[in-house]
Parts: C-alpha cells; structure tokens; sequence
C-alpha cells in the first residue's frame, strides 16, 4: 500500500519536475493533469500557522501530519529527479528536435484543458465567462513583450512572488513570467553568482527573490486553497481557461521575432519572443533561429496525437494504481 503510494505520488512528482525545465510549461499544470492539484496547494498552505499548531499538539508527528509528510517527500523526491532527467534529455530534445517536442507538449496541454473542463460539475454562463476570461488573460501574456527590469530590491522580492504564484497556476511558466517582467536575465545570473562568490550584493538579491516566492507561495496558495472550496466550478473553468490560452506559447510553427532571443552565460541561444505562424507560412521563412523553417508538419502531428495519449494513458494508469492502493 504505502510502497504503491510512494511510487505513484513520486511518479507525479518526476513529471512535475520535468516540466519546470521546460520553458513555458507548468509544473501546475502537471499536477492538475495526475489528480495532485489541491492536495498539494494544501501542503503549502500549510506553511505558516498550521505548522506551529501542529507542532505544539503533537510534536514532530503533528509537523509530519500538517505538511502531509509522506506525500510531500514522495513527490519532491521525484520532482529531483524529474528535474535531473529535464536537464539533460529534455533540453537535448528541445536543442535538437524543438518542432517535435514542442508539438507533444501542445497535444498534452490540449487533452489536459479538456480533462479540467470535464471535472466542471454545472455549465452556465459563468463557468463559459470564466474559461473566456482565463484564456484570454493567459493569451495575453503570451504575446506581452518582455518590459525592463528593474534591481531594486523591493521589485526584485515582488518578482519573486509574481512568478511562484504563476508557477502554481496550471498552464503558465514561472520562469516565463519573470521573462516578460525583464527580470529573467538579471535574477537568474545573480544568483548563480551568489552561490558561486557569496558576494554580499548578490546575496542580497538572492534572499530579496528567495523571500518573494516565499510570500508569494503562502499567500496564493492560500488563495487558490479558498477559490476552490467555495468556487470550485468557477475555478476550474479559469484554469481551463488558462490552459487553452497559453496553446499559444506551445504552438510548435513559431516565428522569432527580430531581437527575440538572447544568449545566456553558457553561449546558448535561447528564444525570448515570438509569434504562431501557419506551417505553410513557417516553411517560408528565411531567418528564424533556434527553430529554423522545416515544418516537419507529418511528425508534428504524430507528437500532437502522442501527447493526448499520453494523458489518456496517464489517467488510466493512475485510477487504476489508486483503486489498487
């Protein structure tokens, strides 16, 4: 029982952390998709009060017991190694193949919009305003322009706290959200450097974006946490909403736009901005880095039907493995 558990939930976790290495792809997305979603909102609202209640209750077993213990190392243990195998074959893919794996992705993120949708107990005008309006919003930061980042501390602590609050919300990417903020290129190698020089200026930044994703994770988990007890349907229906809405990010025919890349520290190129594009206009193209002009429109299909297997199977596997648990 308990081995079965761990394995599953871990299983979830890999996949989780597979996804938080690929730009533009939401490990909340992930969660939702395997059945996680809400258990795991719990557990992070759980840091704060309920931690000290529990501990002052019943000890060490009470703190195990508020954070959900055996759940919580499950899954961050396979979230290690999802992020491990996301380092080196997924970003290998996405050098290599990016047309491809972009189209597999796009395939899953649509099954895993109609999988949220078909969760919605009750239609109405609502539920349909609310898929509209998370679409839309989600679109828009699609298409948002990355703006001009900013290094005071106070900017970069409110950073920090935008992008974990992204990163919990199915179907946006935290890392892409610092993009569009114009912090991605400021914070990121600070605090590479931080870690490597422990340069009290960059330690500061560091502890400044550390404490934002702390806020911000307690605060919007909290959120979330209360939209779903009492707003369920309506909850699920911008979710939904946000994942059809960033289909644009993950439309496999991209055309960068002119300055839409940037090189990081290592020399790799890496894209910035730039918009969807018919196959047939892609293969047109004369100049487009990363992604080139070969539509590979035959094997892009193929991903994109993979991908909404995938889930369907993912699915499967898990009711049948919780049934068994």
């Amino acid at each position: 029982m308990q081995s079965r558990f761990f394995i599953l939930t871990a299983l979830k976790g890999m996949a989780m952390g597979v996804a938080e290495v690929i730009p533009g792809v939401s490990g909340g997305t992930i969660a939702f998709i395997t059945g996680i979603y809400e258990r795991l909102l719990n557990v992070i609202k759980a840091i704060g009060p309920e931690l000290w209640k529990g501990w002052k209750a019943d000890g060490v077993k009470g703190l195990w017991k508020a954070l959900d213990g055996n759940f919580l190392v499950a899954l961050v243990s396979g979230m290690v190694l999802g992020i491990v195998v996301g380092v080196f074959l997924i970003t290998y893919l996405l050098d290599t193949y990016p047309l491809l794996v972009w189209s597999y992705f796009f395939g899953l993120i649509l099954v895993s919009a109609l999988f949220v949708a078909r969760q919605i107990k009750e239609w109405n005008g609502m539920r349909i305003l609310g898929i509209t309006i998370g679409a839309v919003v989600a679109y828009y930061i699609t298409i948002s322009v990355p703006g001009a980042g900013n290094p005071a501390l106070y900017y970069v602590f409110f950073s920090g706290s935008i992008a974990v609050s992204a990163l919990l919300l199915p179907g946006i990417s935290g890392s892409f959200i610092l993009l569009l903020m114009g912090m991605y290129t400021y914070v990121i190698p600070t605090l590479k450097s931080a870690l490597k020089t422990f340069d009290p200026a960059d330690l500061a930044i560091l502890l400044a974006f550390g404490a934002g994703m702390l806020v911000g994770m307690i605060v919007f988990s909290r959120v979330l946490s209360w939209t779903f007890k009492r707003y369920h349907d309506a909850t699920l229906a911008v979710l939904t909403g946000f994942l059809l809405g960033s289909l644009n990010k993950i439309w496999p025919w991209q055309k960068v736009a002119p300055n839409g890349t940037m090189v990081k520290d290592s020399g790799e190129v890496v894209v910035t901005f730039s918009e969807s594009v018919l196959p047939s206009t892609f293969a047109s193209l004369s100049n487009n880095p990363v992604y080139g002009n070969d539509p590979q429109t035959f094997g892009c299909i193929a991903l994109m039907v993979l991908g909404f297997i995938t889930v369907l199977g993912a699915e499967l596997l898990s009711n049948r493995l919780t049934k068994a648990a």
